[in-house]
Formats: C-alpha cells, sequence, structure tokens
C-alpha cells in the first residue's frame, strides 16, 4: 500500500527564534513612546510636525520674554508672574494642544482597527489604555513644564532666591502634573467617543472652554451679589477652575477666582478628590469604551 502523501513537513529554511521573549511590558512601553512620539510630529510627516511644535514654540517664547525682562529690570527680585500662574494664563494654548493631539492618539486606531505598530503577542486591553493614557499625559506634562522649566533656569541666572524659586517651581510642577493627568484623561475619552477626528477636537475644546466660561460667569454673579463663598462651590464644575482652587488652596498659588480668594482647606480637599475622581473616572470610562469596541 503507498504511503500517505496529503500531509507533509517541509523544511523551508525558518530559522527558530532563541531571543528572549520581552513580553506585554516591552510592547506598553513601545506603544507608550510610540504615541509620545506621534503627538508632537516625531515619526510622522513633515505637516504633522507644524502644528504642535508651533503650539510649544507659543508656550515657550513668553516664558524667554518674561525672563528677559526680569533680567533687565534693575533691582527685580522676582519673575513678573507666579509659576503657579503660567499654565491657567495659556489655558487656549494648552486646550488647543490637547484638542489636536488626543483625536490622532486614539480615533484613527478606532476608526481603522489597527495601531502603526506589529505586536508578536496580542495586548490586553489594559496595556493600551495605560499607554495611550500615560502618552498624552506625558506629552502634556511636556508642554506645561517647559516654560516653568525656562522661567527657573532664567531666575537662577537673574540671581533671585535660591529657596523662593525652588519652592514655586516644585508647586507649579505638581499642579502641572495633575492638570496634565486631569486634561488628558477628559481629552482622551471625548477623542474615544467618536472615530471621526473633527468631532473629538470638536468636543474637547467644549468639554475644557464652556464649562470654565460658565462657571466663571457665574463666580462673578456671585461675587458681585454679595455671596463669596458660593465662588468656591462653582469652581468645581470646571477642570480649569478645578486646578484654580486645588493649587490656590495648597500650593502658594493667588486664586483667578473673583475677589481672589482661594478656597478653605476642606474645600480645597474635596476639590483634590474631584480631581482624582475624575482622573480615575476617565481611565474606567477608556476601559469601557475599548471593551465595547471589541479590544
Amino acid at each position: 500500500m503507498a504511503p500517505d502523501t496529503s500531509t507533509q513537513i517541509h523544511n523551508i529554511g525558518y530559522r527558530s527564534y532563541d531571543g528572549s521573549r520581552l513580553g506585554r511590558a516591552y510592547a506598553r512601553k513601545s506603544l507608550f513612546s510610540q504615541s509620545l512620539r506621534g503627538a508632537y510630529g516625531l515619526g510622522r510627516s513633515a505637516k504633522s510636525k507644524v502644528l504642535p511644535m508651533l503650539l510649544f514654540a507659543v508656550m515657550c517664547v513668553p516664558a524667554l520674554i518674561l525672563v528677559a525682562v526680569a533680567i533687565a529690570v534693575p533691582g527685580s527680585t522676582e519673575l513678573p508672574i507666579k509659576y503657579t500662574t503660567y499654565a491657567l494664563t495659556t489655558q487656549v494654548i494648552i486646550g488647543l494642544y490637547l484638542a489636536s493631539q488626543a483625536p490622532q492618539s486614539v480615533s484613527r486606531d478606532l476608526r481603522f482597527k489597527t495601531v502603526p505598530l506589529y505586536f508578536s503577542r496580542p495586548i490586553e486591553r489594559v496595556d493600551y489604555v495605560v499607554a495611550k493614557f500615560a502618552a498624552m499625559a506625558s506629552a502634556l506634562f511636556i508642554l506645561t513644564a517647559s516654560p516653568l522649566v525656562i522661567m527657573y533656569i532664567g531666575s537662577l541666572l537673574a540671581k533671585f532666591d535660591f529657596g523662593d524659586q525652588t519652592k514655586g517651581f516644585g508647586q507649579a510642577l505638581v499642579s502641572v502634573l495633575l492638570l496634565s493627568l486631569l486634561f488628558s484623561g477628559l481629552g482622551l475619552v471625548m477623542a474615544a467617543l467618536t472615530p471621526r477626528r473633527g468631532f473629538g477636537v470638536a468636543a474637547i475644546i467644549a468639554v475644557l472652554l464652556i464649562p470654565f466660561g460658565a462657571v466663571t460667569a457665574v463666580q462673578g454673579i456671585a461675587n458681585s451679589t454679595g455671596s463669596p463663598d458660593v465662588v468656591q462651590w462653582l469652581g468645581l464644575f470646571s477642570p480649569i477652575t478645578l486646578i484654580d482652587g486645588l493649587q490656590a488652596s495648597f500650593l502658594g498659588a493667588t486664586s483667578a477666582f473673583p475677589g481672589q480668594e482661594p478656597p478653605s482647606t476642606a474645600v480645597g480637599v474635596l476639590y483634590l478628590l474631584v480631581i482624582l475622581g475624575l482622573i480615575a473616572g476617565s481611565y474606567a470610562a477608556l476601559m469601557a469604551r475599548y471593551r465595547k469596541a471589541g479590544l
């Protein structure tokens, strides 16, 4: 009887892999690195680099001007504005950056069901969400902390008091770290709700700017009608005013609220809890969104 040749094993020259298996941790690191680079257009087309780099320059140039003014003015002993004020002053730039980059980070992946990396093993949903969240927060932290570094170096060159400048710089870093986590979470959730990038951009701008405008207007009315205690409670309803109230309570910042009265310590603790709750809630919402998307 002739042997059955319908199933055979052929040696076609493939070589076995004897190297180390890097696993999911390396996959997360690779996705984080690719997403962070992409947030500034690195590894993408020249056209993709224009807007993020332009916004980064717009964030840094005023800091250079502040340093130049402080050095040029005789007898100056401090910078024209506090470190903690800078991010609030440039909130529109931060919002535009987030609105432009958060959708490109996640919307295309949802639309085309693919990522620009090849994984030899499947990644888990948590790997994707953690990598994207961390990358967007890191990109925002770079954007917001770079001007502070410029101001700090300039203050040391101007021979301002080292202790005061270091304290103010450290407080501002804590503030922009929380801002970066909060804004990144909210921005990614808005961007992940739709695979259409344009809708994501509009949703992010609306979430950041509309509540701020509404809260600021109502705070002004409350302050002018003799209800200053209401002002601090109203600050809980906007991402920008949450950061403002927190740093005014605990980080030595001057409040931008009407009347410049910082929230009380108890309300400041509530601000912190709301911020942490929103960050955790954003992560949970992203996990739920990608569970629904089938990741």
